[in-house]
């Protein structure tokens, strides 16, 4: 149950195989677990069926859940361009079903998802499961890593969000250089 103050986060990890998503709830200084799992697209074999299927499935969470923000994670750039233009379609379909329903979307690179749960831009699959695990005190976790994935892009946000913003020519070189006028030559 949302309460007064409650915001609730939706982390998607996009696939054109597998979508992970984890759901949180932050009311206060740390995030609140809600639910994860992922949707198996691997039995469609029709790639525009997929896409469909990625909609269908992000609107189906936005139901269920009610998110106020989503956040996505961005495709991986390899070295196969055609895994890229496929992983980018999904992703696109996912924020267009966001977009849709007028919510907040925001896009987080792989790196920086790791980095925000494991303190590691390198961290495994697993590094990042087992980190989710402890965090939010799970006894099970899912037998598909899409799954902890799509929470981990809703827990890098919670984080992201909660940063204290830098007012604006805070840390420029040019404000450095006028407090600092005998430093700089």
């Amino acid at each position: 149950m949302q309460q007064q103050g409650d915001h609730i986060i939706l982390g998607i990890d996009p696939g054109t195989n597998i979508m992970g998503y984890g759901v949180i709830r932050s009311g206060g200084k740390s995030p609140c677990y809600m639910d994860m799992g992922a949707f198996d697209l691997k039995k469609e074999s029709d790639p525009y069926m997929k896409l469909r299927r990625i909609l269908e499935s992000t609107r189906e969470l936005i139901d269920r859940y009610l998110p106020d923000e989503v956040a996505v994670e961005a495709p991986f750039f390899g070295k196969n361009v055609q895994s890229m233009l496929k992983l980018g379609r999904a992703q696109g379909v996912a924020i267009a079903a966001v977009l849709s329903r007028d919510i907040p979307v925001t896009e987080y690179a792989p790196r920086k998802i790791k980095q925000a749960i494991t303190g590691a831009g390198n961290a495994s699959k697993e590094q990042v499961a087992g980190m989710l695990a402890r965090m939010f005190d799970l006894k099970e976790m899912p037998d598909n890593l899409d799954a902890t994935d799509g929470l981990a892009v809703a827990v890098c946000h919670f984080y992201q969000r909660e940063l204290p913003r830098k007012k604006a020519g805070s840390g420029s070189w040019e404000e450095f250089v006028r407090k600092n006028p005998g430093r700089v030559r």
